[in-house]
């Protein structure tokens, strides 16, 4: 439970129709199991104490009085046990029967909640045994052996701590609804929706119910633990296949396939995250009335142990297929974007800077594919490399073979003498090689870009990318600054696969460049070559892997996660690639990094949204550029690696 993850289950349980007593006691052995693995939350299938399919035989008395004395034992069952418990039975009020669902935990029953939508059609005739429960009055409370229990439509069941962990029931058929109860349920707070079912599998249905619970946890910001019956139900023209799934906002956690043998599909759900995006979202409208009442269970909080996985570069799809796509269809938002902003300013040109370096290569390709949907010749792009202290032979003749390839005008201007004329006017020793040394190499840069634009009537495209901008590393007012920044929403991370997926399609010749650069490492080139004449300042020696940057940056802008959690996330994704304490190094660098160079990012150039984590000041990031890091610094500093 802590860091919001709570851990649930959907449980199977070997079922014989109308046995309540055998039922009872297998039921009684998975809330076993789940108690020695610390579920905090059981979902049973739908009239699970009985079995769906009992048909008439739910007018019977003997029945009804089986199933709540079966019920009571339950109950007193989970004194002591750790899981809330949601079972399903028929239950009777004045002449009506009720098919409920009890929620159970802790040696009482914390309430009884009825199905609202009844089928009646095709193969389900609930309406000939079974009342509604939309039609009760609100605020019922039953009696049950001596004790008064909430019974309704409008239950919420939260945790007394943990107010995020909060629970709401619909069964089976409410799913299926206009609209559901699980709508109203979120509104007032339930994080989490138990959907005790009895669903059964024909051609088509496994799909379409796995999209149904997908599509809830997505439009209503919650999880969902959808607990289906099983095989044992299966009776007459019904077969019932124990398809249980566990999703959170539109992602599949896990999922039983329908007819696979497991006795619980369990993963965690953070409710953490699900209430930031609540948070982040306007178009969620929370209503909390009176209407709802709210039913208050304890649970030790302890470290919930993750079953689910964590993406190591949470940017880049793991699939190849969808790495692909993605990467078509960011190429197609910048090119796009950037066609736009030259015809607007009816630019005669695009200049840009590159250096044979990753970051310039997208920007150029993208470039070329502006100027390819404004029906220009790509000679109108105006690719500039500009060698000095650090460029090596290499990076420059990429450069070169690059801007062949792609068939732009390419200019050389060596800065070197500039530079050092520079040195000389403010007082700089060039054997210095302080951040003056390597910033007036980019400013000088800027400027020649900058003047090349003016001109040719043209403008500079920028190529910084979405992780210099987190880490501020990029100078101000130097590579910092253009008139169009393609690259400002791409992550380092992706920007390594969009350009692989690019020299996959190409021709031999461009293909053997675009792939000497992915070998490249990265580097600004601003700080002499060593030697042997080869790049001696590296990037990631200096702010760390990108990929642990970008997992940070992700989880953090994202979901608002803090220090505690994105260590403990960074560790589960990346536990055989570092060791805790990097883990725990790159993240303070990164927090600190991240605070200190917020004004960099306040008067960023305009530049294409391609994800959900961006961040431009105009956009989805407004941070004051003075925020303390005191708070997160500090926890970060109180983390132990373990």
């Amino acid at each position: 439970m802590k860091d919001g993850f709570i851990k649930v289950a959907a449980a199977a349980v070997p079922l014989s129709v109308a046995d309540v007593h055998y039922n009872a006691r297998e039921i009684r052995e998975v809330i076993s199991l789940a108690d020695t693995e610390n579920i905090n939350l059981l979902v049973f299938p739908e009239l699970c104490l009985t079995g769906y399919s009992c048909g008439d035989l739910f007018y019977s008395d003997t029945l009804k009085k089986g199933a709540l004395d079966a019920l009571k034992e339950l109950c007193a069952y989970t004194y002591g046990k750790y899981p809330v418990c949601v079972v399903g039975l028929p239950f009777q009020y004045g002449a009506k029967l009720y098919n409920c669902a009890a929620v159970l935990h802790g040696g009482k029953i914390l309430g009884l909640v009825p199905k609202s939508v009844l089928p009646n059609y095709g193969e389900f005739y609930e309406k000939r045994q079974f009342t509604s429960g939309s039609e009760l009055p609100e605020n019922m409370e039953v009696t049950i052996g001596n004790k008064t229990v909430p019974f309704g439509t409008k239950l919420l069941f939260r945790h007394e701590e943990l107010e995020d962990f909060c629970v709401g029931v619909e069964l089976c058929e409410d799913l299926w609804a206009d609209v559901p109860p699980s709508n109203s349920l979120c509104q007032s707070g339930a994080t989490i929706i138990a959907n005790p079912s009895a669903s059964d599998e024909v051609i088509g249905k496994e799909g379409y119910r796995r999209m149904l619970v997908s599509a809830t946890s997505a439009r209503l910001l919650c999880g969902y633990v959808y607990s289906n019956a099983g095989p044992d139900e299966s009776t007459q023209d019904m077969v019932f296949s124990r398809h249980n799934i566990v999703a959170e906002n539109g992602v599949i956690l896990k999922e039983n396939k329908p007819f696979c043998d497991n006795t619980l599909t369990v993963s965690e759900i953070d409710v953490k995250k699900l209430i930031a995006e609540r948070h982040r979202s306007t178009s969620f409208r929370p209503k909390f009335g009176k209407d709802y009442k709210t039913v208050l269970f304890s649970q030790p909080i302890v470290k919930t142990l993750l079953t689910r996985s964590f993406a190591k570069n949470p940017f880049v799809p793991d699939s190849s297929v969808e790495r692909s796509e993605r990467a078509e269809a960011i190429l197609k938002i910048q090119a796009y974007g950037l066609k736009k902003r030259l015809a607007h300013a009816h630019a005669k040109t695009a200049v840009i800077g590159v250096s044979g370096g990753l970051d310039s290569t997208l920007a150029l390709l993208v470039t070329a594919k502006a100027m390819d949907l404004l029906n220009r010749p790509r000679t109108d792009i105006v690719a500039v490399t500009m060698p000095c202290f650090g460029t090596t032979k290499r990076t420059k003749s990429n450069a070169q073979l690059l801007s062949e390839q792609l068939g732009v005008t390419l200019k050389e201007v060596d800065i070197t003498a500039a530079v050092r004329q520079h040195f000389k006017d403010i007082g700089q020793d060039e054997s210095s090689l302080d951040v003056t040394f390597e910033n007036c190499q980019a400013r000088e840069r800027t400027q020649v870009l900058m003047d090349i634009a003016n001109k040719t009537g043209g403008m500079v495209i920028g190529t910084g990318d979405l992780s210099e901008l987190a880490l501020g590393w990029a100078t101000y007012n130097g590579d910092h600054m253009s008139m169009y920044a393609v690259n400002c929403s791409v992550p380092k991370t992706l920007v390594r696969y969009i350009v692989a997926f690019e020299a996959d399609r190409s021709g031999e010749d461009l293909k053997n460049v675009l792939y000497d650069i992915l070998d490249t490492p990265v580097s600004p080139e601003l700080l002499p070559t060593d030697e042997n004449g080869e790049i001696a300042q590296k990037t990631e020696d200096l702010v760390g892997p990108y990929e642990l940057h970008d997992f940070f940056l992700y989880h953090m802008l994202r979901f608002g996660y803090s220090p505690q959690k994105l260590y403990r996330l960074c560790r589960s994704a990346y536990r055989d690639d570092y060791d805790p304490e990097t883990i725990l190094h790159w993240l303070k660098v990164f927090l600190r990094r991240f605070f200190m160079q917020q004004y960099k990012r306040s008067c960023i150039p305009d530049g294409p949204k391609v994800g959900s984590v961006t961040l431009s000041p105009r956009g989805d990031w407004r941070m004051p550029s003075d925020a303390a890091a005191t708070l997160w610094l500090s926890e970060a500093e109180n983390i132990l690696p373990e």
